[in-house]
């Protein structure tokens, strides 16, 4: 038997360590760190909202007397929607046009007796010139029935203009049992039917709109890549309905302040919808763009070696192997991106394995 502690054992052993290791020195390639931007992107969760959404609610006590729409109706801005009735109203604005149509004949008459006591008084006025024709106290007590029938007609005048606000006000209100939409939109949800009473007092609403033909799409960007947010940018993203096709938005109104729970930062896309193939409640994979303000260093996914301790490439320093730890970053074709004590032109083994121990000579082709 042989003994391993022999000179003879420990030649051999080194002869076979050699062999090994020459042969796989003549056998290595090496490549190198590529320094290069790369335009990455992250996918982000987003959600649509209608651009504008509300729910419509009657703003006097009243009876609901007919719907013209229900859900998924589409309405034009100024399109009647609910008629309302309010029969005490009606009759209150009745009693106000009888009132106010009284009062203009008051005004009327007043306007008539000031117009006869000017007379009166100006006639005496011209009389009293000649001496002895008309007592002196007639004229003062003309002039003070001129005087008594002019406050008249601006009392009957105030309550005229009075009694006509007041109308109009109840016009006003009566005007509000016609609802009518406030924009563009399709009728989301229906709240109620004919004979339903609504107003302040109920607190019903009467119907939801939601303008879909433009929608807003929500996204949180974590603060990472808040950098990559660009006001104006295009940015693309898909839906599961139609996994197929891509669709696009506009970054339109970023809070420009992160959420401290989350720490991402609310971000609006306008997204236009002509086709209303997307839809309030959806879910879309928005593909977001992250902006890298340094140039990324790239080597074969191959040169990276994983073992169970580190994750290291194999760095040709001075004719030997050097191990440097380095940290996967996102794939790029065939390179990975690395982090790492490396710099741009290293050179590195392109078929790295934990066999090529940290230290031995290394000889091959680049």
């Amino acid at each position: 038997m042989n003994n391993r502690n022999s000179p003879r054992f420990a030649f051999l052993l080194a002869l076979i360590v050699g062999a090994h290791t020459t042969l796989l020195a003549q056998r290595i390639q090496f490549a190198h760190v590529i320094s290069k931007q790369v335009a990455r992107t992250t996918e982000l969760p987003g959600e649509f909202y209608p651009f504008l959404s509300v729910q419509l609610h009657a703003k006097v006590p009243s009876y609901v007397e007919k719907v013209f729409v229900d859900r998924g109706s589409f309405v034009k801005e100024g399109d009647l929607l609910v008629q309302l009735s309010a029969p005490e109203m009606m009759a209150h604005i009745a009693q106000a046009q009888a009132q106010l149509t009284s009062a203009e004949s008051d005004q009327a008459q007043a306007n008539a007796q000031s117009a006869a006591a000017q007379s009166t008084y100006t006639r005496m006025q011209e009389a009293a010139k000649t001496p002895g024709t008309v007592a002196p106290n007639d004229v003062v007590v003309a002039k003070a029935q001129m005087d008594a029938a002019q406050s008249l007609v601006q009392s009957r005048q105030r309550t005229v203009e009075s009694l006509r606000s007041n109308l109009k006000s109840l016009q006003d209100l009566a005007s509000y049992l016609r609802v009518t939409a406030p924009f563009d939109g399709v009728i989301s949800t229906r709240f109620v039917h004919p004979g339903a009473f609504v107003g302040p007092g109920a607190d019903i609403a009467l119907l939801q709109l939601d303008q879909v033909s433009h929608l807003r799409l929500a996204i949180a960007v974590p603060e990472a890549d808040v950098a990559g947010i660009a006001k104006g940018a295009r940015i693309d993203f898909k839906v599961p309905a139609y996994p197929d096709r891509t669709f696009s938005g506009i970054v339109a109104r970023p809070a420009y302040v992160l959420d401290r729970k989350t720490r991402t930062m609310p971000v609006e896309l306008d997204v236009t919808n002509a086709q209303r193939l997307l839809a309030p409640g959806m879910y879309p994979s928005v593909v977001w763009p992250v902006e890298r303000r340094r140039a990324s260093l790239l080597v074969p996914s191959t040169s990276v070696v994983a073992t169970t301790e580190r994750v290291f490439v194999i760095r040709n320093h001075n004719g030997h192997a050097q191990w440097v730890d380095v940290r996967r970053g996102p794939t790029v074709g065939d390179l990975v991106e690395v982090y790492g004590d490396l710099k741009p032109g290293d050179e590195i083994v392109q078929h790295g394995t934990d066999e090529m121990r940290d230290g031995i000579p290394l000889n091959g082709s680049s």
